[in-house]
């Protein structure tokens, strides 16, 4: 899968980043699968066939995503080695065979691996790849190209619950899982590989676009200058704000997959039914979406660090309006406030890495980060079923839950963008 193209695969009368963006936020939104918005869906069938307990089956998705979360730091270096495009056909086939693996699930071995292969491919490497191909072909106009990859995140959020509720009662969750390994097959793999180009240099441009040369002149993205800092792994681990950083974009990881993978089971013990879980978690997507374009023009405009603190304050709000909710709109409101939040978090999370440590080398810096923001997903699931088996209910963990947001609210303020020079002199 050669870059070496002297241009684009298709002629647009627009930037070809856009185009690129377009399979990125395609890419995302087939991520679904191995989300836990789609996987929590299956967890009460899973207990009713299989006859286990909430506790066992938190445990297998905690530790086979825990598994997961220590083999993204490959991933990461993968994608530096071999680029964007090898790596989404590469993933996006072996997720397709996840998705039949699940399909055939006979016990809990099985179904470990299932889960790792889902969070690993789907989950992990399927947001992984996209994130670090976008911030390649922008760089003044990231923080609004990111807003329109997140459409196909939110797209997923909002659709996926009810689609697997739907197919799952019509023709059942074995049949579920192999439909959508079908359409990751006929749909993504093949736009991935025909439209998918590693860096806009492959095809004679720069990143936000360049005008095409003039015949008899040179081409100005030979002469072009990108006016941004690279840093390699090694020297990000080095500052201050790497680390606090890091600890910050695990919190959201851990809190919304905890909250996610439990939202039935919270839901009943309120009062509320499985239809209402499934609304607030589409409700969170469809509010979720338009916020993503406020949250990417104010980190184009105002420094990441603010703005990843005001997001975990808004995590903080949202974990007590769960903890209050006792009605259905109530639980109306922890929906609409939950989307505004996961909103500014979508693209901040995913802007902070390029915006503080340039392009060169973010598969391996964001590889590291998604490997601890998987293993905090891994981490979240967990503590909610011991909690709701030992004490018949969630209340007491998600206050203690909230000490997460509060922390990284603190760090976030604590970690403006480090200066090259300051570690370069």
């Amino acid at each position: 899968m050669s870059q070496q193209n002297s241009k684009a695969p298709i002629e647009t009368p627009f930037y070809y980043g856009w185009v690129v963006v377009f399979i990125a936020g395609l890419g995302v939104f087939f991520s679904g699968p191995g989300q836990t918005y789609s996987v929590s869906i299956f967890i009460d069938y899973y207990i009713e066939d299989f006859g286990y307990s909430r506790s066992l089956v938190s445990g297998i998705y905690s530790g086979a995503t825990l598994c997961a979360g220590l083999a993204m730091f490959m991933v990461g270096r993968f994608i530096d080695h071999f680029g964007q495009r090898a790596m989404m056909v590469g993933v996006g086939l072996l997720l397709a065979v996840a998705l039949f693996w699940n399909a055939f699930l006979i016990g809990a071995v099985m179904m470990f691996f299932g889960f790792f292969m889902i969070r690993l491919f789907g989950q992990g490497s399927m947001t992984l790849i996209p994130n670090t191909l976008v911030p390649q072909w922008f760089i003044k106009k990231r923080g609004r190209a990111l807003s329109v990859m997140a459409i196909g995140g939110f797209a997923s959020s909002a659709l996926l619950p009810p689609l697997n509720t739907w197919a799952i009662e019509t023709f059942g969750w074995r049949m579920t899982w192999g439909m959508w390994g079908v359409a990751l097959l006929v749909i993504f793999v093949p736009l991935a590989y025909f439209l998918v180009r590693n860096k806009p240099e492959s095809i004679g441009e720069i990143p936000d676009g360049t005008p095409k040369p003039v015949k008899g002149e040179q081409n100005p993205a030979e002469t072009a200058e990108v006016n941004e800092k690279s840093w390699t792994l090694k020297e990000a681990m080095a500052t201050k704000a790497f680390w606090f950083i890091l600890f910050c974009v695990t919190v959201p990881a851990l809190v919304n997959t905890a909250i996610t993978f439990h939202i039935v089971s919270i839901m009943d013990l309120k009062g509320l039914g499985t239809g209402v879980a499934a609304f607030v978690l589409t409700l969170m997507a469809v509010i979720g979406f338009p916020v993503t374009f406020i949250s990417g023009y104010l980190v184009d405009r105002f420094s990441v660090h603010y703005i990843l603190a005001i997001t975990f304050f808004g995590h903080v709000m949202t974990l007590l309006l769960l903890f209050f909710t006792n009605s259905w709109w109530m639980a109306l409101g922890f929906g609409v406030f939950w989307g505004f939040v996961n909103g500014f978090e979508r693209i901040v999370l995913s802007i902070v890495w390029p915006n503080y440590f340039g392009r060169e080398h973010l598969g391996s810096i964001k590889g590291l980060a998604q490997t601890v923001m998987v293993i905090g997903s891994a981490l979240g699931p967990l503590p909610f079923g011991i909690f709701y088996d030992w004490l018949g209910g969630y209340q007491e963990v998600i206050l203690l839950t909230l000490l997460f947001p509060v922390t990284a609210t603190i760090l976030a303020l604590s970690s403006p963008q480090p200066k090259y020079e300051d570690y370069h002199g």
